[in-house]
């Protein structure tokens, strides 16, 4: 009700919104903070479900509609960003609207587009303020056809072993979610109260310049693992396409992770890859905050490596450990008739 979506006052507007009216700071910080912490919420469930093998039958519709609520999610955190029409917002919007000119024959035509000009403007901060008012509403839908298609199918065990006999939703599934949602708001409330500003760029505090570009232009904590993979490449169309392939090869996890076996408990080296991965996504968030010099720009190059590493090297973690496995099942089957 409040905000402008217009270059000349869309900065003046959120502070407007700060100062003057009633409760406005607190509203603003909830909403800026609140998306932080669903991403941080969100990457936990997401590694929880990869390190459980949520992905694998009959849950492929569980994970690819949480996938898809990724993307969308992730598209309306970025439009939103810009919408303060700081100088973070402007830029980050700039560069990351430019990549789609990467795209060979249609990307220049796919930017005009976008911007509704020639440059990130008033028509493009109008879209994005449009798309992300009405991304919600889809998010909501998606996030109830996830919640009906994972009740359909029911929850995984955390031993991965089906049983038949089941444990009901509620009062065991509910109270121990109600127990960890109280904590992270109360978590979230002291935070948003008492140090609001901490996730923030200090440079979205400026009013957007396009005559000014800011020393070292950063993502939202949440982008930077996959930023940090886009700036690794020196080549625009190749960087680009590798930033995609870095959140997209998730779809792609039920052909990559094959094998039979679904327990964490079973499976030993995928365990340690596992750990390697989920550090090194943390390492190259840090490298994404980065300056582009050495040696951020070799150890980034490494982490890269090791992120797509992981997923090329899974299917053969696959086959290893049900060799193993089946091994080992035949070794005990020949000494059980040894000893009857």
């Amino acid at each position: 009700m409040h905000y402008t979506p217009h270059i000349e006052n869309a900065f003046l507007s959120v502070e407007r919104i700060m100062r003057d009216v009633n409760s406005g700071w607190l509203l603003r910080y909830f909403h800026a903070n609140g998306a932080s912490f669903f991403f941080a919420v969100l990457y936990l469930h997401i590694a929880r479900g990869l390190y459980y093998n949520s992905y694998k039958a009959p849950r492929y519709f569980v994970w690819f509609s949480g996938i898809i609520l990724y993307f969308l999610t992730m598209g309306s955190a970025f439009l939103g960003y810009v919408l303060p029409w700081g100088q973070m917002s402007f830029w980050g919007a700039t560069v990351i609207s430019n990549l789609v000119t990467a795209v060979p024959f249609v990307g220049n035509e796919i930017a005009f587009w976008i911007w509704g000009g020639f440059s990130v403007n008033n028509a493009t901060l109008n879209r994005f303020f449009s798309i992300h008012y009405l991304l919600p509403f889809i998010l909501l839908s998606l996030a109830f056809l996830h919640i009906v298609i994972l009740h359909t199918i029911g929850s995984k065990n955390p031993t991965c072993i089906d049983f038949y006999d089941t444990i009901n939703f509620y009062p065991y599934y509910f109270l121990k979610d109600f127990v960890v949602l109280s904590f992270v708001l109360l978590i979230f409330i002291l935070f948003s109260n008492f140090s609001p500003d901490t996730l923030g760029h200090p440079d979205n505090y400026i009013p957007a310049r396009s005559t000014l570009t800011p020393k070292h232009i950063v993502p939202e904590w949440y982008f930077l693992p996959f930023y940090g993979i886009l700036r690794t490449i020196p080549n625009k169309l190749l960087g680009v396409v590798a930033m995609l392939l870095s959140i997209c090869v998730l779809f792609f996890m039920p052909l990559l992770d094959f094998g039979a076996l679904t327990s964490p408990d079973c499976r030993p080296l995928f365990r340690i890859c596992f750990w390697i991965f989920s550090g090194n996504m943390l390492l190259l968030g840090w490298l994404g905050a980065q300056n582009i010099e050495e040696p951020f720009v070799t150890i980034c190059e490494v982490c890269t490596f090791i992120h797509f590493g992981y997923f090329l090297f899974l299917p053969f973690i696959c086959w290893l450990e049900s060799f193993c496995y089946t091994s080992t099942l035949d070794t005990l089957d020949i000494n059980v008739k040894n000893n009857v």
